[in-house]
């Protein structure tokens, strides 16, 4: 560490020179491992598997993964198309659910153009549309007033605008003007809190429309906009570093790394929070694969934005799977975890035990084995979300926070995160 912290110190001192966001040269050898993560989410090719931010991640980093990646992007295409395309003409309940989500259609759209395409053509027109359409009725939910909510998300809303930004394809001013008032006015962004995820994304969506001069008459607000994103993710920052959190950091990053600040704090927080994420990395934090996507590209210096003019000719590493090293096989111990529902009556407790090592999914699955539980969840890019509990489904504006006890919001997914030994989880119904 010593050696990176001269590096840091350095990065520093330049990059207050310049007032912009420097991200210091990552060792290569921790950059592969992270990208042999995503390796094994190369080779699920269902629609339901298919998540196009892994190839928007790889094609904007350092690394490579040859014929995996041509695959990848073909299943993509076939898998996307048909179910956007293919099913228009029908009126089956079972194609319309199977449709990706506005989310999903946007990060499409990115993946294309990470492959320097734009699109074009009668089904990429459709495409456009479809997304069109999906922002048209977020914008009807949020209504005149502003006092409503989108069907999905602000995040989601502007990862739509931004993916339509870098196809040059323009959305109308009164689109655009929903994000800007919910950034401007951001107790509509977040749950009891500042989402570092929503304003990024927000601000990585204005950059572009800025740099793209795609909506002229609002570019005095966008720009206004773009500093109050960055001001409000600076002030997100925690001691240790991270904006947000640590998962919420690497987009915060790339929407920092397109900016530019007078004075000296945008240099100095990019410098803290790198030298946290790269603390994180070296202790293994990020293993869900939707969370490296957006990691990689920073380790790259490499932002969405920069999907505007992608460069597809850069020489990238090539991705190596990871060599398993065989060990003397071990019987894994058995841990203890007390889940808690007080959300329902009567209130759900009980001792779980599961092999150690298992994910808090794991959990749920072997107390619904048990029985006197049950669970439900929703696939999604970032892995499965929890929809109901003990026959209790969420609600418009609620959802089931994972608190570790007495009080710890958990910051990983029911997939991801991993109990330890007598830890008490507790299922908790929020509304926000």
């Amino acid at each position: 560490m010593g050696h990176l912290g001269t590096l840091l110190f350095l990065l520093g001192a330049l990059g207050a020179l310049a007032d912009i966001c420097n991200i210091p040269e990552v060792d290569g050898t921790l950059v592969q491992r992270l990208g042999q993560r995503i390796l094994p989410w190369m080779d699920q090719l269902s629609l339901e598997h298919l998540n196009p931010s892994i190839y928007v991640g790889l094609r904007l980093s350092s690394l490579e993964a040859g014929a995996n990646e041509a695959l990848y992007l073909h299943s993509l295409k076939l898998n996307y198309q048909q179910s956007l395309l293919g099913s228009a003409s029908t009126d089956d309940d079972s194609d319309y659910q199977a449709k990706p989500s506005m989310g999903q259609l946007a990060l499409y759209l990115l993946a294309l153009r990470a492959n320097c395409e734009f699109v074009g053509g009668r089904k990429g027109d459709r495409l456009v549309s479809q997304l069109k359409r999906f922002l048209e009725d977020e914008k009807r939910a949020i209504g005149d007033n502003h006092k409503g909510h989108p069907h999905t998300s602000y995040y989601q809303y502007g990862l739509s605008i931004l993916a339509l930004c870098v196809h040059q394809k323009r959305v109308h001013d009164s689109v655009v003007g929903k994000l800007l008032y919910a950034v401007e006015h951001d107790d509509h962004l977040h749950r009891g809190h500042l989402s570092v995820d929503t304003m990024a994304m927000a601000g990585l969506a204005f950059t572009c429309l800025k740099r793209s001069n795609l909506n002229p008459d609002q570019r005095n607000r966008i720009t206004l906009a773009i500093t109050t994103a960055q001001e409000k993710i600076l002030r997100a920052q925690t001691p240790e570093g991270h904006f947000g959190n640590v998962y919420s950091t690497p987009l915060a990053l790339q929407f920092l790394m397109t900016s530019h600040m007078p004075g000296e704090e945008l240099s100095t927080s990019c410098l803290k929070a790198t030298t946290a994420l790269l603390a994180s990395l070296q202790d293994e934090a990020f293993q869900n694969v939707l969370m490296i996507s957006q990691l990689l590209p920073v380790l790259n210096r490499r932002s969405y934005v920069d999907l505007i003019s992608p460069d597809c000719l850069a020489p990238r590493v090539m991705l190596e799977p990871a060599v398993e090293t065989t060990s003397p096989s071990q019987v894994p111990g058995v841990i203890h975890v007390m889940l808690k529902v007080p959300s329902v009556w009567p209130p759900y407790r009980h001792s779980v035990s599961v092999p150690a090592g298992s994910s808090l999914e794991d959990v749920l699955q072997k107390a619904q084995e048990l029985g006197g539980f049950m669970y439900g969840t929703q696939a999604t890019l970032s892995g499965p979300y929890l929809t109901s509990v003990m026959g209790k489904e969420v609600g418009e504006r609620e959802f089931w926070q994972l608190i570790q006890a007495p009080d710890t919001p958990l910051q990983q997914g029911i997939a991801d995160y991993r109990p330890k030994d007598r830890e008490t989880i507790e299922l908790r119904l929020v509304s926000w």
